[in-house]
C-alpha cells in the first residue's frame, strides 16, 4: 500500500509504500508436463493452461498466474505446476492484490523448479505480466513493494533507477487501511488514460528539450511555461505529478524526525492532487478522508492506489487506534450507507517461503 507519490512510479519519480498484513498464499509442486492445473479458494474449479500454446491477454487471476509462469518458463526448460491459491487481500480495493499474487507465484515456482530468486528481478517479471497479460501500463511500485518490503518499515523507491532504502516507520505511528468498500476494476478504468495524458505532455516539452524523458524530468517553472500549447487536462494531470514527486523523500523525512505536522500536510496535499489535478478520487473515497482527518488521533489521511474507489490510508497516533477505526467507520457509514472495512496494521515484510 503506498503512504504517497500517487501516479509518480509511472513518471519515473519516487513512492513510499509499505507492506501490510493482507496477503496472497500459494502452494505449489512441480509436474512434468507444461501445463498448470490452478485451483483457486474464492472460484471453483480447475483451471487448466498449457504453457507451451501461442497467448496473448488473458482475463481474470489466470491472468497473473499462467503470466508469472510463461514468463519464468521463457528462459528456462518448459515445465509445469500445480499450483493452490488463497488470499486475503481484497481485489479492486487499491491494494495491490494483482502484485502480491504475481509475486507469491513467482516465489513458490521459482522454489519448485529450482530456479534462482531475485527479489528486484521478479519485480520487474511481475510488471511485464501486468503489461502483456492483463493489459495494465503500470509502473513498478506494487511489485517492488510486494518483493521488496521489510518488517517496521516503508520502502523509499526511486522508479527511474529502481534504487531503494527502507525507511522505518515510527513505532508510536499506526498504519490504517480503510476500505470504502467500492470497487473499480483498473484495466477498464481511466488509468490507462491517466498514463496517455502524461506521455502527450512529456512529447510536447522533449520537442524544445530533448533531455526530458518522463515527468520526473520537469520542474513547475518549465510546466507553467508550457502551459499555453498543452491541453487543460493534460496539463492538470502534469500539474499534479510534478508536485506529487517531492512528496514521498518529504514524508520519508517527515517519518525519521516523527514529524506529525509535516507527514499530515504532505497526506492532505496528495489527496487534493489526485482529487482536484489528476481526477482519480470518488466521492467515498473523499468522504472517507474527510471522516478521518476529522479524528483527533488522526495524523493524515489521503486516498491510495490507483484511485476510481478503493481505499484510504491514514497514520495514526496508535494510542488512538482503536478508537479511530470503530469512530471512523460509523462516521463514513452513516454518511454513506455504506459498509466500509477499516484495519490497523504494521509495516510487514514482502514476499518470503513459507
Amino acid at each position: 500500500m503506498n503512504l504517497v507519490g500517487g501516479h509518480t512510479d509511472y513518471n519515473d519519480g519516487f513512492v513510499l509504500p509499505a507492506g501490510i498484513g493482507r496477503y496472497a498464499w500459494v502452494a505449489a509442486r512441480a509436474v512434468e508436463t507444461p501445463r498448470l492445473e490452478v485451483a483457486f479458494s474464492s472460484i471453483s474449479g480447475r483451471h487448466l493452461h498449457d504453457l507451451t500454446s501461442q497467448v496473448g491477454r488473458l482475463t481474470g487471476p489466470m491472468a497473473y498466474v499462467a503470466g508469472v509462469a510463461r514468463e519464468l518458463v521463457r528462459e528456462s526448460d518448459v515445465r509445469g505446476a500445480q499450483v493452490a491459491v488463497q488470499g486475503n487481500v481484497p481485489m479492486g480495493a487499491g491494494l495491490s492484490s494483482s502484485a502480491a499474487l504475481e509475486l507469491a507465484v513467482a516465489r513458490a515456482l521459482s522454489a519448485v523448479w529450482g530456479l534462482n530468486w531475485n527479489p528486484l528481478a521478479a519485480a520487474r517479471l511481475g510488471r511485464r505480466v501486468e503489461h502483456v497479460y492483463a493489459g495494465v501500463q503500470c509502473g513498478i511500485m506494487d511489485q517492488m513493494a510486494s518483493a521488496l518490503s521489510a518488517e517496521n518499515h516503508s520502502l523509499l523507491i526511486d522508479c527511474r533507477s529502481q534504487a531503494h532504502e527502507r525507511v522505518p516507520v515510527p513505532e508510536r505511528w499506526h498504519i490504517v487501511v480503510m476500505d470504502t468498500g467500492a470497487r473499480r476494476t483498473l484495466a477498464g478504468s481511466a488509468y490507462n488514460d491517466r498514463r496517455a495524458a502524461c506521455e502527450r505532455v512529456v512529447t510536447a516539452l522533449a520537442v524544445q528539450d530533448p533531455a526530458i524523458h518522463a515527468l520526473r524530468d520537469v520542474n513547475l517553472e518549465r510546466l507553467s511555461q508550457a502551459q499555453p500549447r498543452l491541453d487543460p487536462t493534460d496539463y492538470r494531470r502534469a500539474l499534479h505529478v510534478v508536485q506529487e514527486i517531492g512528496r514521498p523523500n518529504a514524508l520519508a523525512e517527515a517519518l525519521r524526525a516523527e514529524d506529525t505536522a509535516r507527514a499530515g500536510q504532505l497526506l492532505a496535499a496528495s489527496h487534493a492532487g489526485l482529487r482536484d489535478l489528476y481526477d482519480v478520487s470518488s466521492a467515498e473515497l473523499d468522504t472517507m478522508v474527510e471522516c478521518a482527518t476529522a479524528h483527533p488521533g488522526c495524523i493524515g489521511a489521503r486516498m491510495t492506489g490507483a484511485g476510481f474507489g478503493g481505499c484510504a490510508v491514514a497514520l495514526v497516533h496508535a494510542e488512538a487506534s482503536d478508537a479511530f477505526v470503530a469512530e471512523v467507520a460509523s462516521a463514513y457509514a452513516a454518511r454513506t450507507s455504506r459498509t466500509p472495512s477499516l484495519f490497523s496494521s504494521p509495516a510487514v515484510a514482502g514476499t518470503r517461503l513459507l
